[in-house]
């Protein structure tokens, strides 16, 4: 797997324990999924992916038998922590996603809004306890105000990397790493971490997870990298000023084009009507407001 890594880094904080011994183990180790299943902290069997079988749906298979095919790779590793430190979350993830796949017949089937929002949930989803003004200029991606007027109430935030493929990014951090929040705050009555164990946010999280909701992809983007106290480089003047990644709302990029333009407010919305076309049946048409 390469060099040490840098376990020291802030968005290790979750996956240090069990995560940095069990890398230093990896890296010599032929079995993965034996070395993994050793640990006895997942609630699931680890299998070679050559195990899967043909045709079968990886989150079928899983749902199915408990055991999770496994490469021996970062992404897979991180996703291996992820069982061990959200069992329950997890659990609740992959029914969802293998009930789906059923409705839908297969995974060749359509996929649909809820297998989408799933599959964002476990590859890229950052989990977010702050206080609400962070929350209120991050939901509008007032981008200097969340992490520069609010710069010293970070330290009142956690912020978790639950989805592995945005653990796995951060091995090699570059800037533009961008997470999809939970729009969901963390109850501030939640224990603490102690790095040891099932995540205290497991069960309640795992409880939040309704398939309506989720179908409605609820998530808002964040550059993870601009978290204060998380990279170094966050610290030089202009770093924020930088709209290939910190991008503006829609609201507030429209209002720059129409500044751009010379315009003093935008353009009129096209006004939207329906109209009765057989044998086609109602069609929405935009009429351009004068």
């Amino acid at each position: 797997m390469g060099e040490a890594l840098d376990w020291a880094a802030p968005w290790w904080a979750t996956w240090r324990d069990p995560g940095r011994g069990l890398f230093d183990a990896l890296r010599t180790d032929t079995d993965w999924p034996m070395a993994l299943n050793r640990c006895g902290r997942a609630p699931v069997r680890f299998i070679p992916q050559a195990d899967l079988p043909e045709g079968v749906a990886y989150e079928s298979h899983i749902y199915a038998t408990g055991g999770v095919p496994t490469r021996q790779n970062l992404h897979d590793f991180f996703n291996a922590l992820c069982w061990m430190r959200f069992p329950h979350t997890k659990r609740r993830l992959n029914l969802l996603q293998a009930t789906a796949i059923t409705q839908a017949g297969g995974v060749q089937g359509t996929r649909g809004p809820l297998r989408d929002a799933l599959t964002l949930f476990d590859e890229n989803v950052l989990l977010l306890h702050a206080p609400e003004p962070i929350w209120q200029a991050l939901q509008a991606r007032d981008w200097r105000r969340l992490f520069c007027d609010l710069r010293s109430l970070w330290a009142e935030a956690t912020a978790v990397t639950f989805g592995h493929a945005l653990t796995e990014k951060l091995v090699a951090p570059y800037k533009s790493i961008t997470a999809h929040v939970l729009c969901l705050p963390v109850p501030a009555d939640l224990p603490p971490d102690t790095g040891a164990g099932p995540h205290p946010w497991d069960g309640w999280l795992a409880a939040q997870l309704q398939p309506g909701w989720l179908a409605t992809k609820p998530y808002t983007p964040l550059p993870v990298l601009g978290i204060p106290g998380w990279w170094s480089a966050n610290t030089v003047p202009g770093f924020y000023d930088d709209t290939q990644v910190f991008r503006p709302s829609r609201v507030e990029a429209k209002t720059r084009w129409a500044q751009g333009l010379g315009l003093e407010t935008l353009p009129p919305a096209p006004t939207m009507m329906t109209v009765k076309s057989a044998p086609h049946g109602n069609l929405p048409i935009q009429l351009q407001s004068e």
